[in-house]
């Protein structure tokens, strides 16, 4: 896997994003800003073949924008939520068609029913997917097997989207 390097050096119009928040975080060690960046591809090292060393690609920044204090719980916001939607994770259970997200992923959620969703339709997505190209990748099937295999996506999938059951004693 190559190695993500960014270079020093920053567009003009990152370099003056930034500016207004030089002074601030030099006098106080240890502060934080949140920003939203773009980097792009500068240039690429490709080692020598067995040689010791990493291939690599160095990034440099060339968009931007550090967010004011008003703005920076919303992005703060973006941020865990695409934290959640790239590491969401879970178990389905084939015999009962339910799926059970990780207590990792439910710490993350904090108990946000947005997030929740979110989290268990990936997490179900992501099953099916997997299945789907077992599938896709393993013995030829006769048309009575894909039949049958379809049917259990199918099943799958109207799994996943249905909501929580109701668990009320009525």
């Amino acid at each position: 896997m190559p190695v993500l390097k960014f270079d020093s050096k920053v567009s003009a119009s990152a370099q003056e994003a930034l500016e207004a928040h030089v002074r601030p975080v030099y006098d106080q060690p240890g502060a934080r800003r949140m920003a939203i960046i773009e980097f792009a591809h500068m240039e690429r090292t490709e080692p020598a073949p067995n040689t010791d060393g990493k291939p690599s690609v160095k990034v440099r920044i060339v968009g931007l924008e550090v967010p004011n204090r008003e703005q920076e719980g919303a992005i703060r916001e973006a941020q865990r939520y695409l934290h959640l939607q790239r590491t969401a994770r879970g178990t389905f259970d084939d015999d009962t068609g339910q799926l059970e997200l990780s207590e990792s992923t439910l710490r993350q959620t904090a108990g946000l029913l947005a997030n929740i969703e979110t989290a268990r339709l990936r997490t179900g997505l992501s099953h099916w997917r997997d299945y789907c190209q077992r599938l896709v990748q393993g013995p030829e099937l006769t048309l009575s097997e894909v039949r049958h295999e379809m049917q259990a996506v199918f099943d799958g999938l109207t799994a996943v989207l249905e909501t929580a059951r109701d668990h009320h004693d009525d």
